[in-house]
C-alpha cells in the first residue's frame, strides 16, 4: 500500500512503511512550534526510522534545536526571497549510515563533469513526437511507469492518482515513438511559492542512451518559464549517472544528498537535490 498524504493543521505530509518515513512535504508556519513535536510522536508511534523535511530558512533554528541536520539547501526557494532546506532526522544507526558513498561521490563527479561541457538541446528525430499529455493519456503513463519502477514514493501506478495530479499541479510531458508512449516526465507546480519540483522522469529501456531525458528536461524548463517560476528543483537518485547529468548539462546546481530517504526501484535510496534559479 502506498504512503499516505494527510494534512496535520495546515501543513502536508505524507507517511507511512513503504518510505518507512514521515515527509514534511509544505510546512505552514502558523503550524509550528508544535509541530516538530506532532511528527516526533507520529515517528516513535509507528516505528519509522526517518522524518524528511522540506522547510523554509527562518525555522531551520528550531528543527536543528530538535536533532534535524541539514542535507540539503536551496535559496531563493520561496518566491524568490526564501531558501529552503532539505532536513533529516533519524531514528535508526542503519538508515543514517549511506551504504555506497563511493558510488555517490563518483556519480557527482561524473554529472559536474559533463557540467562544464556545452549541452545542445537535442532534436526528435522522424517518428518520434512531443507533447503534453492529456487524461485521454492516463493508462499509456501508468503502463509505462509499471515497466520502469518496481515501487515508487508516490502512487504512480494508480491511474486514478495521475488523474488527480493532472487535474491539479502537475503537468506531465511525454514522447512517442509512432504511437507508443517511450518516456515521460512530469512537473510539480506551485504557482503561489513560484516554484517547481521536476520529477517521475521514465523511459523504456530500449529507448535509452538517446537523450530523450535531457529534451524532456528542456521542455519542462521552457514551459515554467512560460509560467514565470522563479526556481525548478529536482530530487534524484543518487546512484543515477544518467538522471544527474541531466540535470548537471541543464546547468543547475548541486545542493546536497538525503540519505537513505526514498524507496523507489524496490530499494530504499539516497536522493540528489539540484536547483536552478530560471530567468524568464
Amino acid at each position: 500500500m502506498s504512503d499516505k498524504v494527510i494534512k496535520i493543521g495546515k501543513s502536508i505530509i505524507q507517511h507511512g512503511k513503504e518510505n518507512d518515513r514521515i515527509y514534511l512535504m509544505k510546512l505552514d508556519v502558523n503550524d509550528m512550534p508544535y509541530m516538530i513535536n506532532k511528527l516526533d510522536v507520529m515517528a516513535y508511534e509507528s516505528g519509522y526510522t526517518k522524518i524528511f523535511a522540506k522547510i523554509p530558512c527562518y525555522t531551520l533554528e528550531a528543527f536543528l534545536n530538535s536533532n534535524y541536520k541539514k542535507e540539503a539547501y536551496v535559496p531563493n526557494f520561496y518566491n524568490g526571497k526564501y531558501g529552503c532546506y532539505f532536513m533529516g532526522k533519524y531514528f535508526s544507526e542503519l538508515r543514517i549510515k549511506e551504504k555506497d558513498e563511493i558510488r555517490i561521490q563518483d556519480v557527482l563527479r561524473v554529472a559536474l563533469l559533463k557540467k562544464a561541457e556545452m549541452s545542445q538541446s537535442p532534436v526528435l528525430t522522424d517518428h518520434y513526437t512531443f507533447k503534453i499529455a492529456t487524461p485521454s493519456n492516463v493508462k499509456e503513463i501508468v503502463s509505462l511507469y509499471k515497466t520502469v519502477f518496481k515501487t515508487y514514493p508516490f502512487p504512480i501506478h494508480d491511474p486514478n492518482y495521475i488523474l488527480s495530479t493532472m487535474n491539479n499541479n502537475v503537468v506531465y510531458f511525454g514522447i512517442w515513438h509512432y504511437d507508443k508512449l517511450i518516456a515521460i516526465s512530469s512537473c510539480e507546480i506551485y504557482e503561489s511559492e513560484s516554484n517547481a519540483e521536476m520529477t517521475d522522469f521514465a523511459t523504456l529501456p530500449d529507448y535509452r542512451g538517446r537523450n530523450l531525458s535531457f529534451y524532456l528536461h528542456n521542455k519542462m524548463e521552457g514551459e515554467l518559464k512560460k509560467r514565470y517560476i522563479h526556481n525548478a528543483y529536482t530530487i534524484a537518485r543518487a546512484y543515477s549517472y544518467g538522471m544527474n547529468i541531466t540535470f548537471a548539462k541543464g546547468r543547475y546546481t548541486f545542493a546536497g544528498t538525503l540519505t537513505n530517504n526514498t524507496n523507489i526501484a524496490g530499494n530504499i535510496e539516497s536522493m540528489n537535490v539540484w536547483y536552478k534559479e530560471l530567468k524568464n
